[in-house]
């Protein structure tokens, strides 16, 4: 299987806009999708995924990278370079950022060649507690060839939101992106755009009560409800927007693709509501309000009586059109129609397993959406044992691949089947014109069959750049501008 082109049509990474990756990007081949143990003494490992539907090797596994330690608990991914330093010769997207929830460590994959990574270098935990962090999460390059890494916790794993800074030559930490004074109650994803000099961060909550299991009388002091807005060229915390009662566990921030619009959306997992951000032409401050709110449903046999949907990853289409995003409890992915951003118009809707099939234990007693539970879905037979988590859209708008899990603590918690079975990664096709949502049949990948067990799959990510790695420059500051 031959390697996949990037697709670049201009010097450097990535592509020159949005509309560039999305009518001139290929067709993705291979993805990479992080697999975790869930029994004590193996190893996490990096899964190369075939999604050709032209080769014989199509939603097969077809390269695994174990990790050298145990307990990682891999999660996301980023590029060390994307579509942020286009133009830049000497820019080439061939190492993956893999941070680790469990250990605190921090992988560097060489992807040069795209169908067998393999490892580069490593950020040790004790590296991150010298400048007084750990938990890494989410990572995005800079222009200037070094990369941004979230971080959630201190050196003691007390709460602690801030960033560090890694040399995107050597790999080594270069220092704490922020300064000591600047650091937030929680921290988890972020998106900056060069246009408006802003980054904005959002919150998950303590490391030391995430990592256990879910707990709702935590929630008042130990989960975040705010975003954060900071001066980007400064690297200085500006002030907070908080989103309150409606805005409970902000996770996954999306700002539009487009570089020159001041506008994105971010998820609250607890809430489960959608709220937009927007710099005010009025005030000249970032602004946030509610948008979409997915209501909880009234149950018997849960944890609850009422069971929250529970948003746990947003995405946004290449043109800006629709937005997606997964009810990781409630077990439905939903597409709605962003034209206007302040009015978001529901347009597709499928059901992934979930909490409240018929099939299970869970009886909904009241339901403002739904006239009946949904059935449980299966893929060519096999029962999807979780809910939607983790979604990634193909460049071209038309297929969003699926993993369902979320952590293996919370994985443990609500869906113990997973557990035991191993996740799936499903793929959706999804109508591009009027809107709509349908599970295709043809693709399937069973992580409960691996040769040395089942395991939990996270985040999908694309060797040329994907919906949510790249972060796109604004007209002056691309080449020949």
């Amino acid at each position: 299987m031959a390697p996949p082109a990037d697709g670049s049509c201009c010097k450097g990474p990535g592509y020159a806009s949005p509309a560039d990756a999305m009518a001139k990007g290929p067709r993705e081949k291979l993805v990479y999708v992080p697999c975790i143990q869930t029994v004590e003494g193996r190893k996490d490992y990096l899964a190369t995924v075939c999604v050709d539907p032209d080769s014989p090797d199509y939603s097969k596994v077809v390269h695994r990278l174990p990790m050298p330690h145990e307990n990682d608990e891999l999660h996301h991914s980023g590029w060390n370079t994307c579509a942020s330093c286009h133009g830049d010769e000497k820019s080439t997207r061939d190492k993956l950022i893999l941070p680790s929830l469990g250990s605190s460590r921090i992988y560097i994959i060489d992807m040069s060649d795209p169908a067998q990574p393999k490892h580069h270098a490593v950020v040790e935990p004790e590296d991150l507690k010298a400048v007084g962090y750990s938990r890494p999460h989410t990572s995005h390059c800079m222009k200037s060839g070094d990369v941004i890494v979230s971080m959630m916790g201190d050196e003691n794993d007390g709460a602690k939101g801030g960033f560090v800074v890694l040399d995107g030559q050597t790999w080594k930490i270069k220092g704490s992106w922020n300064s000591e004074d600047d650091v937030t109650p929680f921290g988890y994803d972020f998106w900056y755009q060069y246009k408006f000099n802003v980054m904005i961060s959002s919150e998950f909550g303590s490391p030391c009560r995430w990592w256990k299991c879910f707990n709702p009388a935590d929630v008042p002091t130990d989960y975040g409800t705010s975003l954060h807005v900071w001066d980007f060229n400064q690297r200085k915390y500006q002030y907070s927007v908080p989103l309150g009662e409606e805005g409970l566990i902000p996770l996954e921030i999306r700002f539009l693709h487009n570089p020159e619009k001041p506008v994105g959306f971010v998820g609250c997992a607890l809430s489960s509501t959608i709220f937009k951000f927007e710099l005010s032409e009025e005030s000249g401050k970032w602004e946030a309000e509610k948008v979409i709110a997915v209501g909880p449903k009234a149950v018997e046999g849960w944890a609850l009586p009422n069971m929250p949907g529970l948003i746990t990853d947003i995405l946004i289409s290449m043109d800006d059109r629709f937005l997606f995003f997964s009810n990781w409890l409630h077990g439905d992915i939903r597409q709605y129609d962003i034209t206007d951003p302040a009015a978001p118009k529901l347009v597709g809707q499928v059901f992934l397993g979930g909490s409240i099939t018929k099939e299970g234990s869970v009886k909904v007693t009241d339901d403002k959406e739904l006239s009946e539970q949904p059935a449980a879905a299966k893929v060519q037979g096999r029962v999807l044992h979780g809910g939607p988590q983790m979604i990634q859209l193909s460049l071209d708008g038309k297929r969003l691949y699926v993993t369902d899990s979320l952590l293996t603590p919370w994985d443990r918690q609500f869906y113990p089947n997973l557990i035991s079975n191993g996740t799936a990664m499903v793929q959706v096709d999804v109508d591009t014109v009027k809107g709509g949502l349908t599970i295709n049949d043809k693709f399937l990948v069973d992580f409960g069959k691996e040769p040395d067990g089942p395991v939990v799959a996270h985040e999908v990510r694309y060797p040329g750049g994907d919906c949510s790695s790249d972060i796109y420059l604004p007209n002056e500051l691309l080449p020949n501008a």
